[in-house]
């Protein structure tokens, strides 16, 4: 890892264009890398289409295969110990007699084995009594995550750290709130669509869980809130502008 960032850190001081997607990115490579802001430009991602609000009935399918309730709070991705899955729950733990029987689904592969960079999410949820309570669907085919996104009552992705954070951009796209954790890039990638708490912030985390939970004008104030804000984002805007980073740098070069 230490000869990689080395690599990195030298590749980005010769570059005469430096590309990132997130303004909170490029904060860190200023930062950290001690390079100038006019080499930096920030190119956000987008994501596909498909990521669009499903009604119940185009999502019962993917649901009934993957064997999970038609409601649930969702958490979607990997379990390094950034994206605070045992945060979350914890939050949920505390939280769960005021959620009203509302399960959480933690999607995405499971750690083969528990180890501090990637800690196993089963113990903690026996430890802290919730088996039954938390679903545990494993790796989803792409196809199948605009179902889950739309079926969520929110969107749960506490992560200390992201360089942008797809995965909240997938699913306010949905139409899904995100409580999302502040300090990097998700909230400029969330926008009016999602609650942010500080990270690692137990009882402020179980605190949004609730309040996405029990407030429905709360949570469609966020769900059309995101909607607008996922339509800033877009493949032909980052196609257009990831040229012109290259015909500056041709300019620069010359």
């Amino acid at each position: 890892v230490r000869a990689y960032m080395a690599l990195v850190a030298r590749a980005a001081r010769r570059a005469h264009v430096v590309v990132t997607d997130s303004q909170a990115s490029a904060r860190d490579i200023e930062r950290l890398l001690g390079l100038a802001g006019d080499r930096l430009r920030v190119i956000y991602l987008a994501v596909d289409a498909h990521f669009r609000p499903l009604a119940p009935a185009d999502r019962r399918e993917v649901l009934g295969r993957l064997g999970l309730p038609e409601e649930f709070l969702l958490y979607l991705g990997g379990f390094d110990r950034r994206k605070n899955v045992l945060t979350l729950l914890e939050a949920y733990a505390q939280a769960r007699e005021r959620l009203g029987g509302m399960p959480l689904v933690l999607a995405g592969r499971l750690p083969e084995r528990d180890t501090p960079y990637a800690p196993d999410p089963r113990p903690a949820i026996a430890h802290l009594g919730l088996a039954g309570a938390v679903y545990l669907p494993g790796w989803v085919d792409e196809a199948d995550k605009p179902a889950l996104y739309s079926a969520a009552r929110a969107f749960c992705f506490p992560s200390a750290y992201e360089g942008f954070g797809l995965p909240v951009l997938e699913a306010i796209s949905c139409g899904t709130p995100a409580i999302i954790a502040s300090g990097s890039s998700l909230e400029e990638v969330a926008g009016g669509g999602g609650l942010a708490t500080p990270a690692g912030d137990v009882a402020a985390l179980g605190e949004a869980l609730v309040r996405i939970t029990r407030e429905p004008r709360l949570r469609e104030d966020l769900s059309e809130a995101g909607l607008q804000h996922a339509q800033r984002f877009s493949w032909q805007r980052t196609a257009a502008q990831t040229l012109a980073a290259y015909e500056q740098a041709l300019q620069v070069a010359d």
